[in-house]
């Protein structure tokens, strides 16, 4: 069974066939039951780490895991957050036939679901991408954005100036600029776009902030206690999800204001499954505001670590 290094599996998985990929697969027939959150203590740390197992399966070719370790106290030490493995097993025999690192497949495949949302909800003439955060994730998802839609000017914000501003040179490139952002609502007046991927659990995007015709991009909150908008962005945005299933658990980004009486289940129009598959509209209008709320699921790896075996094979 072989091993893809992370170097390997993003030359085997460019953002456009990627993107074409979770397409195909969130209207196919698949199983994916609901992730297993186990949180576990950490000597000499008091906030916990999470190890997340993700099983899915397809019509009859393929089935995989993904397990996943969150370390929030990584990064002190210079080490990535998230940690894990990806096994994709033949399903006719049960036989393990690839196995890959599951930090390089999660980014690759939450930010081309990210793309895949915003072909549906933002502006076609979206032209200036904000991100908020500067992780491991946030190269991804600005590449993967910025292969759906006419990106010319990519602004950056992060706690720390210096790793925006690091971001924006490793980003430098013809197509589009990139630069750190020191004021983030100053950014956010000035995006067609708002991707944000943080661990934060207190909201970073304000309602109060937002104008017309915006799209908001939610990747970091994947526990109930985390948020990255507040209560009057949900309530003025028209809120998307990647699933149903896992949207009205996991994060506080969705919990909350349900909690609080600012969303109801049922205002959500649709998930990338309903997308997918035509059953429900995107974007209707230019004013409107739009909001997609990731939280993961394991189609998309699959999706992905399939992808990533077809190509080895040809």
């Amino acid at each position: 069974m072989q091993f893809l290094p992370a170097i390997q599996l993003e030359a085997l998985l460019p953002c456009s066939q990627l993107i074409a990929s979770l397409r195909r697969a969130f209207a196919s027939p698949c199983h994916t039951p609901l992730r297993h959150h186990h949180d576990y203590p950490i000597p000499g740390e008091t906030e916990k780490g999470t190890l997340l197992l993700m099983p899915a399966w397809d019509d009859g070719r393929y089935f995989g895991i993904k397990l996943v370790a969150v370390s929030p106290h990584n990064r002190r030490q210079g080490l990535p957050t998230i940690q894990g493995i990806y096994t994709l097993f033949e399903t006719a025999t049960g036989t393990p036939i690839l196995q890959m690192d599951a930090k390089a497949l999660t980014n690759l495949r939450t930010a081309a679901a990210s793309a895949l949302a915003s072909g549906f909800l933002s502006r076609a003439e979206s032209k200036t991408l904000l991100m908020v955060g500067t992780g491991a994730l946030a190269p991804y998802l600005i590449r993967a954005h910025a292969s759906v839609r006419p990106i010319e000017r990519v602004l950056i914000w992060g706690r720390t100036l210096a790793k925006a501003q690091a971001l924006a040179a490793e980003l430098s490139n013809p197509r589009y600029s990139a630069s750190p952002a020191g004021d983030l609502s100053t950014a956010i007046a000035e995006a067609d776009i708002i991707s944000c991927a943080t661990l934060s659990s207190k909201p970073l995007v304000l309602g109060r902030w937002l104008k017309d015709g915006q799209h908001i991009d939610l990747v970091g909150s994947f526990k109930p206690n985390m948020r990255e908008a507040d209560d009057e962005a949900i309530r003025r945005a028209l809120v998307y999800v990647d699933t149903m299933e896992g949207a009205l658990k996991e994060t506080g980004d969705i919990v909350e204001p349900i909690r609080n009486g600012i969303l109801r289940p049922e205002d959500i129009p649709g998930d990338l499954f309903s997308l997918c598959r035509r059953e429900c509209a995107g974007r209707q209008s230019a004013e409107a505001i739009t909001l997609f709320k990731s939280v993961g699921h394991a189609l998309e790896d699959l999706a992905a670590a399939r992808l990533a075996w077809e190509g080895m094979r040809e």
